[in-house]
């Protein structure tokens, strides 16, 4: 029995830095048909079902992930590094042609451009994956799968309604545009829900400058939310949770020296739902998420 099963992607992390990477308004200027020389590199594992899935476990739950693992050369260093991290991999999928890697440029500011490449895929899961157990797990994560169908994740969320396991689901952009009333049987079917600020701007179709979260922006703008608990991460501005009428926020720390940017919204979303698993304490949640997500800016990596 896992305490937590976190679902969504898992990829290999290939991290570049160095002098010869010119940087200049908000950009990498390199020339095509250049060759630039790292002075640092670093292998790492990503993607937002393992970095959540790692987090959680490192806060002290047992933790299994959902998720698709080519036959490549990378399988042996993700199963090595879920190992490493003791996180059960009893519920993967491992198939032929299928690749998740990011190569990522890092400034020395800790700033960071990516290039993303995932095979086309469909669905949650195989048909020979039968998960065993599953059930008997008291949470569940789904991360963001924009490409699987919202139909398919709706009926998987639902089925752990039915089963009284807690859910909890971070929506990326790409779900967040489509419409209030397709999303909303999806919806329906979450106890919480994790956004960052742009993330809810395009949930609720609304521009980004015009809304002030110290405000009730649930019972304005998504009334039938009300009920469940929804984070709102806004970076260095804090995080903000609606729960019930209630506001709360959580002040941003300022780490000492900023790193790497990458999975620090993954690194919150660990910590808070890893506390909120202990305690069911909202304010002692975006605590502990606020101090995890610093912990990963000032290092490589996303977890």
């Amino acid at each position: 029995m896992y305490d937590f099963i976190s679902t969504g992607s898992i990829s290999i992390d290939l991290y570049f830095s160095g002098k010869s990477f010119t940087f200049s308004n908000q950009r990498f200027q390199l020339a095509v048909g250049g060759k630039y020389m790292a002075d640092h590199f670093y292998t790492g594992l990503g993607g937002g079902g393992a970095n959540v899935a790692i987090g959680v476990r490192r806060q002290g739950w047992r933790s299994a992930i959902i998720g698709i693992v080519g036959n490549n050369p990378f399988k042996k260093i993700i199963l090595s590094k879920l190992k490493k991290e003791k996180v059960s991999d009893i519920y993967c999928d491992f198939i032929d042609n299928y690749y998740n890697i990011s190569a990522v440029l890092l400034t020395e500011k800790g700033e960071r451009s990516i290039i993303h490449y995932i095979s086309p895929h469909r669905h949650l899961f195989s048909n020979n994956n039968r998960l065993r157990g599953i059930t008997k797990s008291r949470f569940l994560y789904l991360g963001n799968l924009p490409d699987v169908s919202l139909t398919e994740r709706e009926i998987f969320l639902n089925f752990f309604k039915k089963k009284s396991v807690m859910t909890a689901v971070n929506l990326g952009v790409t779900d967040c545009r489509r419409s209030k009333n397709q999303l909303k049987p999806f919806l329906d079917n979450v106890n919480i829900l994790i956004l960052n600020g742009h993330e809810f701007a395009e949930l609720v179709k609304s521009p980004y400058k015009d809304i002030n979260f110290k405000d009730d922006v649930i019972s304005w703008y998504i009334p039938y939310l009300r009920d469940q608990i929804v984070v709102v991460t806004e970076g260095s501005k804090g995080s903000f949770v609606y729960y019930l009428g209630k506001i709360y926020y959580q002040k941003a720390d300022k780490p000492e020296k900023i790193v790497d940017t990458t999975g620090a919204g993954d690194a919150y979303t660990s910590g808070f739902l890893s506390q909120y698993l202990k305690s069911k304490d909202i304010g002692k949640s975006m605590y502990v998420g606020t101090k995890y997500a610093t912990k990963i800016l000032m290092r490589v990596g996303a977890n």
